[in-house]
């Protein structure tokens, strides 16, 4: 079990999203930035059709922007959301011709070398949307303890998404995480390392002590999400409620330490895609990347160290240990990525010293 020791890295968060609300000052404010949200989604589509023909990336945001948005920084945004939608569907074995989008959006990325937005300014709780060489007038509503956040993330470079639904306008904006973990923040003071193993239909949990031995084991089962026509939105909220209660218990029963899998690496073997299709389906399973990508946001603001370890044979050898350890086989999954985990950390921290 102790074979080569295997490599793990450190789980960074960048950015976090914080939701809010857009009240228009006029109502031509709001019409304005719908016509603005719609030109932006035809102008991700005529994107999509450049880069499919290979156009080069000048070329086609200049192109974009003469011909729909008049605003060389909207249509690097579209280009380079189209590049990501591209990328998802050939990952997914998608046709490219056949990316349709429905809801009307608008994204503003920040530049590098400058502070808060270019084209979405912020000034308290009033909010500044360029809109054809003018701007459109908004107040900005969210939870009284997001509040300070915001306000703090207008001195730093921000990124934002408007969002229009059901007559309403919302905004998306992607803040840099050590802003809000000044705010809200934990620290933990335990000793102990937990590895888990995240399903679509539940989450196992192992808490291992500095020698690897067993102190607990924690089980949370949702079945019902994966129903006919159950409510994805549900579903996410069940499997992410679910793992933030594990992550509690782990917090109050002296865990510092949580590893996860690292999907990245499944779909990898010396940097190039693997050939395996069970192994490319498992790391591009929805369900399962949404929950570790919630996972580790989650666990970053209770204060633990987290680490993502890489899977490959875990499984296996999962089932393999099941029976001896009398548990589970995803419980025995989880034991084997907290023990990897664990056994790097010792070593890593010997080979230092």
């Amino acid at each position: 079990m102790a074979g080569k020791t295997r490599k793990i890295r450190r789980a960074e968060v960048n950015y976090i999203t914080i939701k809010t609300r857009l009240k228009p000052e006029t109502k031509d404010d709001y019409l304005k930035l719908a016509l603005l949200c719609e030109r932006f989604k035809k102008a991700v589509e005529l994107a999509i059709r450049f880069q499919l023909k290979g156009l080069k990336k000048s070329e086609g945001v200049k192109e974009i922007s003469r011909l729909i948005l008049n605003n060389w920084w909207y249509s690097d945004s579209a280009w380079d959301y189209a590049k990501m939608l591209l990328k998802g569907t050939t990952q997914n074995g998608g046709n490219p011709k056949h990316i349709h989008l429905k809801s009307k959006f608008l994204i503003s990325k920040p530049k590098e070398n400058e502070n808060g937005n270019r084209n979405v300014r912020m000034e308290g709780v009033k909010v500044k949307i360029r809109s054809n060489g003018e701007w459109l007038n908004f107040k900005l509503k969210t939870v009284g303890k997001f509040l300070p956040v915001v306000l703090n993330a207008q001195k730093s470079k921000y990124g934002a998404q408007i969002v229009l639904k059901n007559g309403r306008a919302y905004l998306h904006l992607q803040i840099p995480f050590w802003i809000y973990l000044e705010h809200f923040r934990r620290t933990t003071k335990g000793r102990l390392y937990a590895g888990f193993d995240l399903n679509s239909d539940r989450v196992n949990m192992v808490i291992l002590d500095e020698n690897g031995i067993i102190r607990d084991v924690k089980v949370v089962h949702f079945p019902e999400v994966n129903s006919p026509g159950f409510s994805k939105w549900k579903a996410k909220d069940s499997r992410v409620k679910a793992l933030s209660q594990l992550l509690d218990y782990a917090y109050y029963h002296g865990v510092r330490v949580v590893f996860f899998e690292d999907l990245e690496r499944i779909k990898r073997r010396n940097g190039k895609a693997a050939s395996s299709r069970r192994g490319n389906r498992k790391a591009l399973n929805f369900a399962k990347k949404e929950l570790l990508e919630h996972g580790v946001i989650i666990a970053l603001k209770r204060g633990f160290e987290v680490f993502l370890v890489n899977p490959a044979g875990s499984s296996k050898l999962g089932k393999e240990l099941s029976r001896r350890l009398g548990f589970d086989v995803h419980s025995s999954s989880a034991f084997v990525i907290g023990w990897w985990g664990l056994n790097y950390l010792k070593t890593h921290k010997i080979k230092n010293n």
